[in-house]
């Protein structure tokens, strides 16, 4: 039996992480649930899976949480330090879906006690990708990607000499606005942002995927998981959502993962990991999959990955500070408050703005992610 940690268990991916462990009896016990502000269903889910702990972020809702624990036996705890203490448990494996940055810490603790980490959300390697990966070879932790794209590149680079390596094809599926015009692009409204057409996830990843800001996250997100340099990882359109990317090699292979466009594959794969488990849902039907096109994406019209590459090159704190305005310019759209193409021009604005440090320290980062969105809120209307 695999012992689970599971941070962000009431968003997309931590609910679809507890459909597999309901699929699954026996076979993984959940140590502790931790999630950001929803009491209710992190609640609900403690008393389905018997956790042994449940933290909620927002440390001012603890009365609120032990209330609704009352009778389980479940501790709770709250805030940061309540992150920390169980990121750092040594379970077998540690869940880490929390929604932006706000994973960072946690994550560095788990790596800096060598956790196997199923790693789902990729703000903290897109903002801090150096930090982390130096803490996970001084910790001796093991990365999982859960993220569909990096999984699938995972997949494909199993039992391969990586000397023969050429490069990386993420796949993208353009999001809800493709075929949109640049004047279409200005007029969209959250609820048009939120509607994907082939994925179910969560509001913040919904909207980097309509203006394809996942794919630059993405972008620096392989760059350290494979070691891979940046001129070698590209993006391909592919509206299907049936290849989740692929792996091309100096001969002229290419190697590619198929499945359904559902997060449960990815999650389950590193659930198992290195054992591949019965599969609990509908699979993917070769038969009825009918064509698979692709295409090259218009940085024009969606400049955000080419925002994150830039960011990248510079290195150090720049792709801190990208990281930190997108979620910052997102959360405003979602809000109302700005029109879906100020997202782009809000992070360009706050990279301009910004003088990067080039090794910066944990305190460094956190400093820059503070200030970048406290920027961003001025610039707001």
């Amino acid at each position: 039996m695999r012992a689970l940690t599971v941070l962000g268990s009431t968003g997309s991916i931590g609910r679809q992480t507890l459909d597999i462990v309901a699929a699954f009896p026996g076979r993984f016990h959940v140590r502790a649930l931790a999630a950001g502000r929803d009491v209710a269903r992190l609640a609900q889910q403690v008393r389905q899976v018997g956790a042994e702990t449940a933290v909620i972020g927002d440390a001012a809702r603890l009365p609120e949480l032990r209330a609704a624990l009352r009778g389980t036996g479940t501790r709770a705890l709250a805030g940061m330090d309540g992150l920390l203490e169980v990121a750092r448990d040594p379970g077998d494996l540690l869940v880490a879906a929390m929604v932006g940055a706000v994973g960072l810490r946690p994550l560095l603790a788990a790596v800096e006690a060598g956790r196997t980490v199923a790693l789902a959300n990729k703000e903290p390697l897109a903002a801090a990708g150096a930090l982390v990966m130096a803490a996970a070879a001084r910790g001796g932790a093991t990365l999982l990607p859960v993220d569909s794209e990096p999984s699938a590149i995972f997949q494909c680079l199993r039992g391969q000499h990586r000397a023969g390596l050429a490069r990386l094809w993420l796949t993208a599926s353009g999001g809800a606005f493709r075929d949109c015009t640049a004047a279409a692009l200005a007029r969209v409204t959250p609820a048009q942002a939120l509607a994907h057409p082939t994925w179910t996830m969560g509001p913040k990843i919904t909207v980097d995927s309509a203006t394809l800001m996942n794919k630059g996250l993405e972008v620096i997100e392989a760059h350290w998981l494979f070691g891979v340099p940046l001129a070698d990882i590209h993006i391909v359109i592919h509206p299907q959502s049936l290849i989740h990317s692929l792996v091309e090699f100096r001969d002229g292979s290419l190697l590619a993962q198929l499945g359904a466009p559902s997060m449960h594959t990815p999650i389950q794969y590193a659930l198992g990991y290195p054992e591949r488990l019965p599969h609990a849902w509908a699979p993917l039907n070769l038969l009825e999959m009918g064509s698979l096109t692709f295409a090259a994406p218009d940085f024009r019209r969606f400049p955000c990955p080419a925002l994150a590459r830039e960011a990248a090159l510079v290195g150090g704190t720049a792709p801190t500070c990208l990281n930190a305005a997108n979620e910052a310019a997102v959360a405003a759209f979602l809000d109302g408050r700005i029109g879906f193409m100020d997202i782009p021009r809000l992070v360009e604005r706050a990279l301009a703005a910004h003088a990067p440090s080039a090794t910066p320290t944990l305190e460094e980062v956190l400093a820059v992610d503070a200030e970048t969105r406290a920027l961003v809120r001025q610039w707001l209307p």
